[in-house]
């Protein structure tokens, strides 16, 4: 018989932990047959690891681990997937806004034969704001990185115990792991649901935490930064010439004498600016090189607490 693990990263989420774990023993769990629920604190100082433990408390079937610090999100999966013993793995986010039902279609899928299974946001009830640029990201994830993107874009999803054993050992710090699932290949299809708003506690998905997942993004599958620096190099060459060329004909040609410091200001300090920019985007690349030479773990492992079935 297959086994499942379902996958929670958790990070300060002590006021919606039991009721996620109440919903899906409510709608999915009797459903599923042999199943895990693997959780993994990272790294929260609310009191999300005393609620963790009163689920285990609960459920038998429930492991728990506890990492040393913040790592993120990208770090709490790979920690709860080397972690799990199922024959596939779904992920689930601990803020109730997606329905619990979505695993077992998911897991449904997963027994067609496909060894990726994509959960896809066909709607959302979030501000228009937040859903503009959500939108944003996919598109430009689709146009510039992996066009395989959904266009919901997608947060959960399911995988092969031969998809988890690939994502191991990848061990790439600083990338996307839904980019990572994408790049993987294997037969794949996609599940679609309706996203609700967050109704309990505040999320912590800040936006320094995506504007970096942004740029870990384009650093990680894609050299649209090197093209593009590569590009705008080449136009500005191009149009200094010109400007070279039409000052010399005016000078000759016209007679118009040679003035305009202000606007050759205005081309050293905007020259300036863009040269900085590349650099910054170098400096990104070569950042992320010298992050994968020290050959740091991803995540460190506080503290494990095995299923009780388990024992």
């Amino acid at each position: 018989m297959s086994k499942i693990s379902i996958i929670i990263p958790v990070y300060y989420n002590a006021d919606t932990l039991m009721l996620l774990y109440e919903d899906m023993k409510e709608k999915i769990l009797g459903t599923l047959g042999d199943y895990e629920i693997v959780m993994v604190d990272d790294g929260s100082e609310d009191d999300s690891w005393k609620v963790m433990n009163q689920i285990r408390d609960i459920d038998e079937n429930v492991k728990l681990v506890k990492l040393s610090r913040n790592f993120g999100e990208h770090a709490a999966i790979l920690a709860g997937l080397s972690n799990c013993t199922g024959d596939c793995a779904v992920t689930k986010q601990a803020d109730l806004q997606e329905d619990s039902e979505l695993i077992v279609q998911m897991y449904e899928k997963w027994k067609e034969g496909n060894k990726v299974v994509l959960a896809v946001r066909r709607e959302r009830d979030e501000p228009a704001v937040k859903k503009f640029f959500a939108n944003l990201y996919y598109s430009i994830v689709r146009k510039t990185i992996d066009s395989k993107m959904p266009k919901g874009g997608c947060d959960c999803y399911l995988i092969d115990r031969q998809a988890i054993e690939v994502l191991l050992r990848l061990d790439e710090r600083n990338s996307s792991l839904t980019l990572q699932v994408l790049w993987i290949g294997f037969k794949s299809d996609n599940v679609y649901f309706h996203r609700k708003d967050r109704e309990v506690g505040e999320s912590k998905w800040t936006l320094s935490k995506k504007v970096k997942l942004v740029v870990d993004s384009m650093m990680s599958f894609s050299y649209f930064p090197i093209k593009f620096m590569s590009s705008v190099g080449f136009i500005m060459a191009i149009l200094a010439f010109a400007w070279i060329i039409e000052v010399i004909v005016e000078f000759f040609v016209v007679g118009t004498p040679v003035r305009g410091w202000s606007t050759l200001m205005i081309l050293v300090l905007f020259s300036a600016g863009m040269i900085l920019i590349m650099l910054g985007v170098l400096g990104e690349y070569l950042w992320r090189t010298l992050d994968a030479t020290r050959n740091r773990p991803v995540f460190i492992v506080d503290s494990i607490k095995e299923a009780r079935k388990d024992k």
